[in-house]
């Protein structure tokens, strides 16, 4: 690697991106790279021209060992939408970015995200392409929602899908303490897949019945049958759990958060804030039924709890990174690295890459057959997919009983 790299984050944040992080940045040293550069925030922090140099922040073994297991964006994110590069005001934005990278002398480009991320890959690389530019893009997976294309899983899938398993036997736990009959609604992030939501189904087993339903985005929902089931429910037992995406909707495709208030933002690229699902459902359960009702909104939690992080996430996620760093430095670009699964006893799986184009902007959502035919509970075969990703625990570094993470002030 003859010239400088860059990379950056963006995107919601994992418990484990910091770990895709720290596999670039290792592979990039050991390939020889010259300075390796961070992006503060993103595409859009770059444009600003506010970057970082890793090489002043990872200076031994420990901080990189910290970075793996530290949170969220070390550098910081953004959703920033990359303009069409075929218009003469937006081909001014890519002008200006490839001067920078031209600056900073970059030859190494690297991008950690999801669907968003990769259509920036996928752009930077088609302009870098038109204009004869030699540097090399390159898409390192990222998402807890599972959903890029291609790839058998995404690192942060794993870590947030434990997270949901043991909160939900927790949240289980406690509604078993009263008498009185009445409904916990837990909702789960999620827009338009259903593979955290039904990570709930992961609490159950001998010591825990797991929650009673569970509602996927993937098919409409029915608050009619919703009300019926509950009712069905509360007939036969105390106390009724039930996890839902909150990103479930109806049949004429409003989302259930529609009803309410709970829709007041849109972002760069059209995605709305989804909140208020569960409080809605629990109004009309205390309307109609009549019961006592309990919601619970996971919201951001589930994306960085690192203190409940898989190590096979974390070990996936840093070898992602690494093999994005060898990809490029063996002439690859407008790539994305993709996981692929060997086997699920025991548990292995390798790196291959794809074409970005092919990841950008088409969402993986759950196969219907991994959904039970009356589309409350996901099946058997979900939970065998999603069970080798959640295996083996790293502690956080503690100091006074609280963990330390690697950390710096971001402009």
């Amino acid at each position: 690697m003859a010239k400088n790299a860059i990379v950056g984050q963006s995107g919601g944040p994992t418990s484990v991106i910091n770990a895709s992080l720290a596999g670039v940045y290792e592979s990039c040293k050991r390939r020889g790279a010259g300075k390796v550069y961070g992006m503060l925030h993103g595409v859009a922090g770059l444009l600003e021209r506010r970057t970082c140099v890793l090489d002043d922040k990872l200076k031994t073994a420990l901080d990189i060992e910290l970075l793996k297991r530290t949170p969220s964006s070390y550098l910081g994110s953004c959703r920033y939408k990359l303009p069409d590069w075929h218009t003469a005001e937006g081909e001014r934005v890519y002008i200006r970015l490839f001067e920078i990278l031209k600056e900073l002398d970059i030859g190494y480009f690297f991008y950690i995200g999801g669907n968003d991320s990769m259509d920036t890959i996928g752009k930077l690389a088609d302009y870098g392409a038109h204009i004869g530019s030699d540097i090399r893009f390159m898409g390192v997976p990222k998402t807890i929602d599972n959903d890029l294309m291609v790839t058998d899983h995404t690192p942060g899938y794993g870590s947030a899908a434990k997270y949901i398993g043991v909160v939900m036997k927790e949240i289980i736990r406690d509604a078993t303490v009263y008498g009185t009959k009445y409904v916990t609604i837990v909702e789960i992030m999620g827009r338009n897949a259903g593979w955290l939501v039904g990570a709930a189904a992961l609490s159950k087993g001998e010591d825990c019945d797991g929650p009673d339903l569970i509602y996927v985005p993937e098919l409409p929902f029915d608050i009619d049958n919703f009300l019926v089931r509950i009712k069905e429910l509360l007939a036969e037992k105390t106390f009724v759990v039930v996890a839902v995406s909150e990103g479930i909707r109806l049949a004429d495709g409003r989302y259930v958060c529609e009803l309410t208030d709970g829709v007041d933002f849109v972002d760069a690229f059209g995605h709305k804030q989804l909140t208020g699902t569960a409080n809605y459902l629990a109004r009309r359960l205390a309307q109609e039924i009549g019961c006592k009702t309990r919601t619970i909104e996971l919201s951001s939690m589930q994306r960085a709890a690192s203190h409940l992080a898989s190590r096979i996430d974390i070990l996936e996620a840093f070898q992602v990174g690494g093999a994005a760093v060898k990809a490029a430095d063996e002439g690859d670009t407008g790539e994305m690295v993709i996981i692929k699964r060997l086997s699920d006893d025991p548990y292995q799986s390798t790196t291959d890459l794809r074409n970005v184009h092919k990841v950008s902007n088409v969402e993986k959502v759950v196969p219907r057959e991994w959904i039970t035919e009356d589309g409350t509970y996901v099946t058997d075969e979900f939970i065998s997919y999603v069970r080798p990703l959640i295996q083996g625990d790293v502690s956080p570094v503690m100091v006074d009983g609280i963990p330390r993470y690697l950390y710096h002030k971001k402009k």
